[in-house]
Formats: structure tokens, sequence, C-alpha cells
């Protein structure tokens, strides 16, 4: 590490411990221990009560509904129809957290090489949540596993969502 840079652990409940890295540059939030990736859909489920239990800010993304909801404890305040992962390039289903924002991103993979993509809110590695200007499919699977989001409602969840936002994505 470098002298500038220094870590902190943010805690954000019984489940979620983040390392914060603060250089002279800017910041990046990683997770300290490893995203819950291999969660059962109990496990999830109760991750979903616990969270609707807080006054916690919170996104939900349902992947048989093509839905993305954001929710402040129990009240959803705000519900859009999404794309999701097609079945070759599936979004990961666990429980994460908004580790990193930027209002654009370029974004590359194989087959793929998208500039300006708004409102970007990366969850788990390179999947994020974000604005899709490139396609009016919303509802169906298209995506390489990132939440496709129609731009004016990316924006939305963009400002209502800060780093360490928790991130449910389930079936």
């Amino acid at each position: 590490m470098l002298r500038s840079q220094q870590r902190w652990l943010i805690g954000l409940g019984q489940s979620f411990v983040l390392s914060v890295l603060i250089s002279g540059v800017g910041f990046m939030v990683a997770p300290a221990v490893a995203p819950a990736l291999a969660l059962t859909n109990e496990e999830i489920a109760a991750q979903v009560e616990r969270l609707q239990q807080s006054n916690q800010r919170w996104l939900q993304v349902d992947l048989s509904s093509q839905r993305l909801y954001a929710w402040e404890g129990n009240t959803p305040v705000y519900a859009v129809i999404v794309s999701t992962g097609k079945p070759s390039t599936p979004t990961v289903r666990g429980v994460f957290a908004i580790q990193s924002m930027h209002r654009t991103a370029r974004m590359r993979g194989p087959g793929y090489d998208v500039p300006n993509v708004p409102w970007t809110m990366y969850f788990h590695r390179g999947y994020a949540i974000h604005g899709a200007y490139w396609h009016h499919n919303f509802g169906t699977p298209v995506s390489h596993g990132c939440v496709n989001v129609a731009v004016d409602h990316a924006e939305w969840f963009f400002h209502w969502s800060s780093i360490g936002t928790p991130v449910v994505v389930q079936e």
C-alpha cells in the first residue's frame, strides 16, 4: 500500500463489511470478504427479511420478473422493468453492495465495446446496474450479465443510491 493510501473498514449490518481504499487520486470500495455468491434461495430470503426490518435503503433485482426495486426498509419507493443477463451470460445471484459509481463508463468484453454507459453502479466485479441507450427490450434478458435500465430510470437509481447500498439479486 502506498503511503498516501489508507484502508478503512465499514460495517453494513451483520453480513457486509467493505474495505475502502482511499488515495490521493480517489477512492474505490472492495469487499473485505467474498460476496455471497453461493447463497441458497432461503439464505437470500433471510437477507431480504433482515433488510425489510431495517430502515436502510437497498436495491432488489428480481430476475424472474425482470424488475429492479428501490426499497427503504420494507417500503418500496421505485420499481422499473430491466433487462438482465441472457442464459449464456447470466446475472450473478446473491447479496452484494454497490462498490463504485460512475456517471459514465466504458464497458468492454467478448463481442462488445460500449462507450459512455450512463449512470453505472458496479456491485460485483464487472456486474453493474446501468443505463442502456442501445436497446429498448426491457423485460427481456439481453445483457452480458449487467442489469440494463432505461437511461432516465438509471439516473434516478444512481442519485438515490450510494456506495455501500445493498443489492440483492434473486430469482
